[in-house]
């Protein structure tokens, strides 16, 4: 049992309550708890408990409870990949995501080698213009205004004219990007098969396309990607494609697909693009815009787009999100009524939310602080979303996210690894390291093993004691970051 102290003269309710935990039995315990979580914003608290067993005899072989816990919890990470919510967890994922790519290019992770002799791109596409914006031309030092901007210049990205700019082109446009991802996928296909003479299933039996991809904001609130593209055998990296499935080939059959002027080299339009039909805003084409960067990636530092380049530039945007376009990282939807602005009564009559003051909106948009073309957009979103024809695309729920509604990285399913088994991997290494710590003997490995669990979700956060310990390891972290990056800056100098 803790020591009775009295604090009342602790004015701070963070101080006074660090002095409580460090009066517990097992301090170090605690602070061991929130070191291991790396500073992690927002931790998840469970309660409950795990049991490892021999699946033969049944014997207890480790075993575990929160209730032996000095505060009677378990502290997780949050796995948040969103560097504003959650730097810790951001830089996991990051670094998870930069040997996924990596992987994919140079080999590793059950993906042979081999692998880095096969055909690759990086590929880069961008949304069509929706209405001139300011910028920083790399052919002219000025902006079309005839201003010379700044390079962090808050007007970056933002209309010339606000009020010709198409702002319901734009929502829907990010609001259909993934689904158009998704076709060009197979308009690639489609386009490399009639560039080489062959049909579709003649492609299919001799080659596979495998690529992985990550969405990105630009300053004016539309997504653009960033994508390796590669060319396998049927089997994907483990066997390379025919000798007639070059690098050209592949750019040639990415150009088609996804650009909207015409080829003479191709008798049939194999352009990827949707159509979306609307008796509001009338039927639009969502198609990509004209800038689309194809590059083929070099291996062994033969030239500037290397493999680990490319798996460390897209490693970069993978934890990014909207909120770096101005925007913000957080719903706008009213929790009691679900973003509807009403409340259904028992008498089956629906009651005005008094929470939203009917808006069906968390915080009123003009309260926002954020500039006025992001506003626009998040008030186009929220319009359009409780438009009848577009009821199904929620662009209310996704206001906030400037209408985007897809996945921010995806890959092929043969591409390399995933994001689960580098995790498992890691999971694996923590729990031998910490049997070893703990001095248990490590089962023999053809020993059949059964966990037993129960766990149940009870908080979020620290208590206010710990977020002083946390703070305290994200400045370690931090110091011991900046510490690496000095030798390394000096290490690269004096080479």
């Amino acid at each position: 049992m803790p020591r009775m102290l009295d604090l009342s003269h602790v004015k701070s309710l963070a101080v006074r309550d660090l002095i409580e935990l460090a009066n517990l039995d097992d301090f170090d315990r605690v602070n061991e708890q929130v070191r291991q979580v790396a500073g992690c914003t927002r931790p998840v608290n469970l309660v409950g408990q795990t049991t490892t067993l021999d699946a033969t005899t049944r014997t207890v072989l480790r075993s575990y409870s929160t209730t032996d816990e000095p505060t009677g919890r378990l502290l997780t990470t949050c796995g948040n990949r969103r560097a504003s919510r959650c730097p810790s967890c951001s830089r996991v994922y990051a670094a998870d995501t930069y040997h996924l790519i990596k992987a994919g290019l140079s080999g590793g992770k059950t993906v042979p080698e081999t692998v880095r002799t096969h055909p690759r791109v990086f590929v880069t596409l961008t949304a069509p213009s929706f209405g001139a914006v300011h910028n920083r031309p790399k052919g002219s030092p000025r902006c079309i205004c005839g201003v010379q901007h700044g390079e962090n210049a808050p007007e970056l990205g933002t209309p010339l004219r606000p009020s010709t700019y198409d702002y319901t082109g734009a929502v829907l446009w990010n609001a259909h990007a993934g689904a158009l991802w998704a076709r060009t996928t197979t308009y690639i296909r489609r386009a490399l098969a009639a560039h080489l003479n062959m049909t579709q299933k003649a492609l299919n039996a001799a080659l596979r396309i495998s690529f992985a991809k990550v969405a990105e904001y630009q300053q004016r609130g539309l997504v653009h990607f960033h994508a390796v593209i590669r060319l396998d055998g049927p089997e994907g990296s483990t066997e390379p494609p025919p000798s007639w499935a070059t690098v050209g080939a592949l750019t040639a059959a990415i150009k088609y697909a996804t650009y909207k002027k015409p080829d003479e080299e191709f008798t049939k339009d194999m352009r990827a693009y949707l159509t979306v039909a609307s008796d509001h805003t009338g039927d639009r084409e969502i198609r990509w815009g004209d800038r689309v960067d194809v590059r083929e990636i070099t291996a062994l530092g033969d030239g500037e787009l290397t493999d680990q380049a490319v798996a460390g530039y897209v490693a970069k945007y993978s934890t990014k999100s909207a909120e770096d376009s101005g925007t913000v990282d957080r719903s706008l939807i009213c929790a009691p009524c679900g973003g509807r602005g009403y409340l259904r009564g028992p008498d089956g009559f629906r009651d005005l939310c008094a929470d939203c003051d009917g808006t069906g909106q968390a915080e009123p948009l003009p309260n926002l602080r954020v500039q006025r073309h992001v506003r626009q957009m998040i008030r186009t979103a929220w319009a359009l979303g409780h438009l009848p024809e577009f009821a199904n695309l929620k662009l209310w729920k996704w206001a906030h996210m400037l209408g985007f509604r897809g996945h921010f990285s995806t890959k092929s399913r043969r591409y390399s690894t995933t994001l689960g088994a580098l995790r498992d991997v890691r999971k694996a290494w923590r729990t031998a390291q910490a049997h070893t710590d703990a001095g248990h003997d490590q089962p023999d490995e053809n020993t059949t093993l059964v966990t037993e669990s129960s766990w149940a979700y009870l908080a979020s956060g620290y208590r206010p004691g710990e977020e002083l310990l946390a703070a305290q390891t994200r400045h370690e972290i931090d110091q011991a970051k900046q510490a690496a990056d000095r030798a390394k800056a000096e290490g690269e100098v004096w080479q």
